[in-house]
């Protein structure tokens, strides 16, 4: 955790949430006076910093708090939006014209008017603004943020979800070379950018003049686009000052596609660089998975009694590799952590029928990066059957997961669903418990918890059914000493999500 002089602590301090909040109030106060470019542009930088924020915040935290803020600036944000472009049009003719142009007085006297009622619009939407509740709302979020540290894991895969975006977005513009192609690829650059700026600096330092230089090439190609579709409507100027006015306007719009291209298309390009500093291979799931814990931090109102279960699924897991009941299988080992970390997020809501609202909320999350919807799926199904009835069969729970595949999702489920048992039964401190195979039998090894006797017990031997099924072997739970107990070993501790994360080295787990 950063300490109050440390340069992390610095940094955020100066770039989080409550900072440009107030810099919005701030800047809506030197707008007020006259709404000239520069004071319009600071103003919309940074409303659009704490709504890019928010956007960040949302893929983890559920709090509607979020899209009220981005709700509450939208409307002066749009607004603000056309007076800002109006003014950056004005800038260009005067840059791309000579004191004689005959388009020159006609554009900007229209520009002009334009802008009049603009300032207009501006203003009533400023007077609509409720700075103070802005401000309280951006301080309870703040308290939110502090649980997502900068430079996380969590950020990390937040930027390769954007950096996925912006390079579909370029494929899309070489390939049909539109002017809405090349504007939609400026902003996905622009919200990779935005993501990088807020929520990891070391990576900002590195990357912020190239995106900066490729975002302000694009966006003048857009300009571009906008100024000559106004000439070639415009009833006034005639078709030879149209005419200059286009080769003006080509030879500029080419240069700025010519600096893209020549950094971002070829064999060594800033989409390798920048794809090179973010998680790949294992690093990338296990991101994956510290996203799936935090998102549940946020729900699961009891999210210290959930990482006790998964540790108990995960050493479960371990036992029954260990004693070769089945096959060692990452993707299996992290589908259960997954769902053991998430399995009551439906508690958020209220108890009764918590396991299927579990199940929908996992089903409609997008999956992170290096995960798939059919593993979602799995996790959704395993989580699920933590607890309750079995459905596994019933195609309304598992449709989208191959037949072949039920076998091993029973399989995990039996195992959360005993962890979560044991868990019950011992709420204070949880269990390590032992597992270890003798003619044909697995045995359970439970510290000092008496398993015969009493509704523990009788719950104990309903939730080992499912597990023994997927086996194929009956599971037998008895007493075992603490020293015993001490030996029982897992290669996956479980993680504290809600504390700081510390950077993951680039492409390494």
């Amino acid at each position: 955790m950063s300490t109050p002089g440390s340069t992390a602590a610095v940094v955020e301090r100066k770039s989080g949430l409550l900072y440009w909040a107030q810099r919005v109030v701030e800047e809506c106060e030197d707008a007020s006076q006259d709404f000239a470019a520069d004071p319009v542009h600071d103003l919309r930088v940074a409303i659009r910093r704490c709504r890019s924020m928010a956007d960040g915040f949302l893929s983890v935290d559920p709090d509607p708090g979020w899209k009220q803020m981005k709700r509450m600036a939208k409307p002066l944000f749009a607004s603000l939006g056309e007076l800002r472009d109006v003014q950056v049009m004005m800038e260009w003719v005067s840059k791309l014209s000579y004191v004689d142009d005959p388009a020159r007085p006609i554009l900007l006297l229209e520009l002009q008017l334009r802008e009049t009622q603009l300032k207009a619009a501006a203003q009533q939407e400023l007077g609509n603004f409720d700075r103070k509740q802005w401000l309280s709302l951006n301080v309870r979020l703040t308290e939110r943020a502090k649980q997502v540290p900068l430079g996380g894991s969590v950020f990390q895969l937040l930027a390769l979800e954007r950096w996925n975006d912006a390079r579909e977005l370029h494929k899309t513009a070489l390939r049909n070379r539109s002017g809405n192609a090349y504007h939609q690829l400026r902003i996905g650059i622009k919200r990779l950018r935005y993501t990088v700026e807020n929520f990891l600096p070391s990576l900002h330092d590195q990357w912020s003049k190239d995106l900066r230089d490729l975002q302000d090439a694009l966006g003048e190609v857009h300009d571009f686009d906008v100024l000559w579709t106004m000439l070639r409507i415009h009833h006034e100027v005639a078709p030879e000052v149209r005419a200059h006015w286009h080769t003006i306007i080509q030879a500029e719009r080419n240069r700025r596609l010519t600096l893209y291209r020549e950094r971002m298309v070829g064999r060594k390009t800033l989409w390798q660089k920048w794809h090179s500093a973010l998680p790949v291979g294992p690093a990338l799931r296990r991101a994956g998975l510290d996203k799936f814990g935090l998102w549940a931090s946020f729900l699961d109102p009891h999210f210290e009694r959930t990482t006790r279960v998964t540790g108990t699924a995960l050493r479960l897991y371990e036992g029954l590799i260990e004693n070769k009941v089945f096959r060692s299988d990452h993707t299996q080992l992290d589908l259960l952590e997954a769902a053991a970390l998430t399995h009551e997020i439906g508690l958020s809501k209220r108890e009764r029928g918590h396991r299927k609202r579990s199940f929908r909320m996992i089903s409609k999350m997008m999956p992170p990066p290096g995960w798939s919807a059919e593993e979602m799926q799995a996790i959704a199904t395993i989580a699920r059957h933590h607890d309750g009835a079995l459905s596994l069969v019933d195609d309304s729970v598992s449709g989208g997961i191959a037949a072949n595949s039920r076998r091993s999702l029973l399989r995990l489920a039996g195992i959360l669903r005993l962890a979560v048992a044991l868990e019950n039964a011992t709420p204070a401190t949880g269990l390590s418990a032992i597992v270890s195979r003798k003619d044909g039998v697995l045995i359970l090894g439970l510290g000092e918890l008496d398993t015969h006797i009493g509704p523990e017990g009788e719950r104990l031997a309903r939730a080992k059914y499912l597990l023994e099924a997927a086996c194929g072997m009956p599971i037998k739970m008895e007493s075992s000493s603490a020293a015993a107990m001490s030996r029982s070993k897992i290669s996956r501790p479980v993680r504290k999500v809600n504390l700081k994360h510390q950077e993951l080295p680039s492409g390494q787990s």
